[in-house]
């Protein structure tokens, strides 16, 4: 509003005088802005000046001079009245009045002449009384005085959900004085006792209607309410605004769901004395995890020990306080963090962040980012698809091993839309199977030649085909979300602090690069088509 309230106050650009010999007109050059000819000569009829040259009146406008030029004879200036004019701002948020004053002793704008304009104008709310009344007293002339403003409308609040609890443990490892890490003492559990208090819910605020000045209402929009679903283990208030644990525990924030998971622990080896591990809590194994087992849990693991070429899928995080030796076969799968010294030989995935101080000849994925820190801070040969950063000190060899790298793109989001497009023609050609086969059934009826075990195969094609259509449906609903992310602008980034070696394959959404030099303390990022290296 601010460039409206400016623009109304209009310089005076020109002044029309009565003198003795005639009527004269001034226009004044003012930077910036102009005069037009018409603006005069309407002023010049509202005044009913008689017998004006309006040649000389289009010479004196152009040239501007600042001095009265004579346009007409001598004679008596017309009576007039006062102008009220009434201006509306573009939003209808604000109305202006504009007196133009009396002229050769007309009658003066009276309280009743603005608030009689202001009426004819539809104005009927937020009128300032106190400035009418003034200026019906005490009349400004040409001038754009504010009399009446609107209401805003203001939305209301959403819901919101307050914890009591730390869902969002700093999930970094301590860097030692030597340049070590410490993956022992990583802090990783937020534990409760059961019957505290896990969050608090506050309630959405309804919204406040504003009304412009010609009495049109606003309509404001209501908060949200807040959503939070209860996971294992929580109980919620009678009022439904507040979360409790029902158990002692470790808190867990997991797919929109607090929970709360009790700890399991090994205290030697997974190995044939324990079996394969499937616990829905959390897991702590004090030794190694031996070659062919499976662990799967629904919180956390960690291992002290080395996990060999075993698998282990946890739906929170993976702590493996040495590391991994795959062999080929290894198999990591967290829906949060991995955190571990070294990587070797082994298939990794993360639905969050992974970090570590080596990772070698691994195929790995991450939703967020890949992090090699420490002394050796290195990934080298495999692939690595990670959805948003790496960071690392050393990426591939000096002997020009192959090492691919992928940023930009959540690979779990790539993989899902690969999936659904595969299914999605399967589903479809068995529609289209089952509706073949309900029109052959469907002309038998009605022939009357339909058996009974034909009428068994109609219904169950029938239902099928509903299975289908309902099916296909979904997956074209969540292959279009899908593709808006992976629509979206790529803002993928690699961090190399000392040395990216050759024979490095970079991708950062759809741009990419071969590497075919050293590059030293550089930071790689998708600028257009083209991957840019620019400084840390």
């Amino acid at each position: 509003m601010k460039d409206f309230d400016e623009a109304v106050q209009a310089n005076k650009l020109f002044e029309i005088t009565y003198g003795a010999d005639g009527v004269y007109l001034t226009v004044n050059r003012v930077f910036g802005l102009t005069v037009q000819e018409e603006e005069v000569f309407n002023e010049i009829r509202r005044k009913k000046i008689r017998n004006y040259n309006a040649a000389i009146i289009s010479d004196t406008v152009k040239k501007a001079s600042g001095k009265p030029v004579k346009i007409a004879e001598k004679q008596e200036e017309e009576k007039i009245d006062a102008v009220v004019e009434v201006i509306t701002s573009p939003d209808k948020m604000k109305a202006y009045v504009k007196i133009k004053p009396p002229e050769g002793g007309g009658k003066p704008a009276g309280l009743q002449e603005i608030t009689s304009q202001l009426k004819q104008n539809g104005i009927v709310f937020g009128i300032k009384e106190d400035v009418v009344n003034t200026l019906a007293e005490n009349p400004i002339y040409d001038q754009n005085i504010l009399v009446a403003e609107g209401m805003a409308p203001i939305n209301g609040k959403n819901g919101e959900v307050h914890f009591l609890v730390d869902i969002q443990k700093d999930r970094k490892p301590i860097i030692m004085e030597d340049g070590s890490v410490n993956y022992r003492d990583l802090d990783y559990i937020e534990n409760v006792r059961k019957g505290q208090k896990l969050c608090e819910i506050t309630e959405p605020t309804p919204g406040i209607d504003g009304k412009n000045v010609v009495g049109t209402v606003l309509k404001a929009i209501d908060g949200k309410p807040a959503k939070m679903v209860k996971g294992r283990n929580v109980y919620s208030s009678e009022d439904g605004l507040s979360l409790y644990s029902e158990i002692d525990g470790q808190v867990m924030y997991i797919d929109g769901k607090l929970s709360v998971f009790s700890t399991y622990e090994v205290p030697a080896d997974v190995d044939n004395s324990t079996g394969n591990i499937n616990f829905v809590g959390n897991l702590s194994v004090r030794g190694n995890v031996l070659s062919g087992f499976v662990v799967e849990v629904g919180g956390n693991v960690e291992v002290f020990g080395v996990v060999e070429a075993a698998t282990i899928k946890a739906g929170g995080n993976i702590i493996l306080r040495r590391g991994m030796t795959g062999n080929g076969k290894g198999l990591l799968i967290a829906g949060g963090d991995i955190v571990a010294k070294y990587i070797e030989n082994s298939r990794v995935e993360a639905g969050n962040d992974i970090k570590a101080e080596a990772i070698m000849h691994s195929d790995i994925k991450c939703g967020n980012r890949l992090e090699l820190g420490g002394r050796k801070g290195l990934l080298v040969g495999g692939t690595a698809r990670v959805g948003r950063e790496i960071e690392a000190k050393v990426i591939g060899s000096y002997m020009a091993t192959t090492t691919t790298i992928e940023v930009g793109v959540d690979p779990h989001v790539r993989e899902r839309y690969k999936f659904l497009r595969q299914e999605l023609i399967k589903l479809e050609e068995n529609s289209k199977k089952a509706n073949q086969a309900i029109v052959l059934l469907r002309k038998m009826e009605a022939a009357g030649t339909l058996t009974e075990e034909k009428k068994e195969l109609l219904d169950k094609s029938v239902r099928s085909k509903i299975f289908y259509d309902s099916r296909i449906s979904e997956y074209k609903e969540e292959l279009a979300e899908l593709e808006q992310k992976l629509q979206q602008e790529v803002k993928g980034r690699i961090k190399v602090y000392n040395y990216l070696y050759p024979g490095t394959r970079i991708s950062i959404g759809s741009a990419n690069m071969h590497v075919k030099e050293t590059l030293q303390h550089c930071t790689l990022y998708k600028d257009g088509v083209d991957v840019r290296i620019g400084p840390l």
